[in-house]
């Protein structure tokens, strides 16, 4: 919090209307921030930030997109710190494009219009994807970029190489990896809650070997929000938010915990199953409904490793993955995106 007779900190976010970055936002007026956001629609803001409940005055916009210099630079101007979440966080084949201009793009335009800026603390906000595949047994704070062969992860990897490129000039850029991520109140139904919400609506029978680094959106948002209110001299270069490794066993039986259910599912060798998620990868071009089996999806599992004890990580310790996805669940369910039977037990009591 600010001490008295100090003016709040300015924080300029981009992607404060996403799954984090709503979170983030929420974190950041909780610690006693002022927030400018980037929108490109400033109708956005309030249905994805008033259920968490902030007051509408508790923000600014600024309208415009992450690739546009003209704005990156008005949501920049005057602010103390700077924390880029604007991506598009997807592995649906069909949003390759848009993948590339707003990840790759967005994120050089940004973190170069935040340095112009003079803020004190610009966070990248990367994910630990950026860094696979790794020819370490597990990720720390000294692991290489990776080379992903999947667009998003490689997408990220791109904007990874920048922010250490202008923090190499001197750039007062702090990168920041989550891991995969859940908990209430997703603005969008991004792709982890989608999956979450496919496995217990019987869509997702098969399940590759591996697993994944999980967490949850509050305990990141909390260490992002820290980050950016905290002393700059004393933020690290690198960190790791809180997170546990799963393999696909432990996730799935995480969720039967949290809902009660049986989930039926069989684990097939996870690189055995990769030709046939790049297959239905590629159908996605056409087929115009979602496909569940998304080769980055089973990329991931195959590839991802553990985060190092001795990593640089902040923020709280992370919470029970059963207490995640019940959270997760429950509100699916009051947002009437599964039914009754679907949630099971993490639906609540029912109504009289």
């Amino acid at each position: 919090m600010n001490a008295p007779g100090r003016a709040a900190a300015l924080v300029a976010v981009t992607g404060g209307t996403g799954f984090l970055g709503a979170h983030t936002v929420a974190a950041l007026v909780a610690a006693g921030a002022r927030v400018r956001l980037l929108v490109r629609d400033p109708a956005r803001a309030a249905p994805a930030l008033e259920p968490l409940g902030l007051d509408p005055e508790s923000w600014r916009t600024v309208v415009g997109d992450v690739t546009d210099p003209a704005a990156a630079d008005r949501l920049c101007r005057g602010a103390d710190a700077v924390v880029h979440l604007g991506s598009v966080y997807s592995f649906d084949r069909r949003r390759r494009d848009d993948i590339a201009r707003t990840n790759v793009r967005g994120t050089e335009t940004v973190l170069r219009a935040a340095v112009r800026s003079g803020a004190g603390t610009v966070v990248h906000v990367s994910t630990v994807g950026a860094l696979l595949p790794s020819a370490d047994p597990a990720l720390h704070d000294d692991s290489a970029v990776g080379r992903p062969a999947e667009p998003y992860l490689a997408s990220k990897a791109a904007c990874e190489r920048t922010a250490r490129l202008l923090r190499s000039e001197g750039a007062p850029v702090r990168i920041v990896y989550p891991p995969a991520l859940l908990g209430p109140h997703d603005p969008r139904l991004g792709d982890q809650t989608g999956r979450l919400r496919d496995a217990l609506r019987g869509l997702m029978p098969l399940w590759p070997t591996g697993g994944f680094p999980l967490g949850d959106v509050r305990d990141t948002a909390a260490a992002l929000a820290g980050l950016a209110t905290g002393p700059a001299a004393d933020a690290p270069d690198r960190l790791f938010t809180p997170n546990r490794y799963l393999s696909t066993a432990d996730y799935l039986a995480a969720l039967r915990t949290a809902t009660g259910r049986a989930l039926p599912a069989a684990r097939l060798p996870g690189r055995a199953m990769l030709p046939a998620a790049r297959l239905a990868d590629l159908l996605q071009r056409w087929w115009p409904w979602h496909v569940p089996a998304e080769y980055g999806a089973a990329y991931t599992c195959v590839h991802a490793v553990p985060v190092a004890e001795t990593a640089t990580t902040g923020g709280p310790a992370p919470r029970p993955v059963e207490r995640t996805m019940a959270d997760t669940v429950h509100w699916l369910h009051r947002q009437g995106l599964l039914t009754r039977r679907q949630a099971g037990t993490a639906a609540g009591p029912a109504a009289p």
